[in-house]
């Protein structure tokens, strides 16, 4: 699916890719978490863009 239009773009990115990915538990985040949300651990990175 392609979006050509900026606006729901942006709402895409923010939505579905700008997320953090725990490294423990495998839970998504908020890209401004600083700890999981479900088992707590600091061990947190992005998620992969394709």
């Amino acid at each position: 699916m392609t979006v050509k239009d900026p606006e729901l773009m942006a709402i895409f990115e923010k939505r579905v890719l700008l997320k953090k990915v725990c490294r423990k538990c495998g839970a998504l985040n908020p890209m401004d978490a600083i700890k999981c949300r479900r088992c707590r651990s600091r061990n947190l990175r992005p998620k992969k863009v394709k």
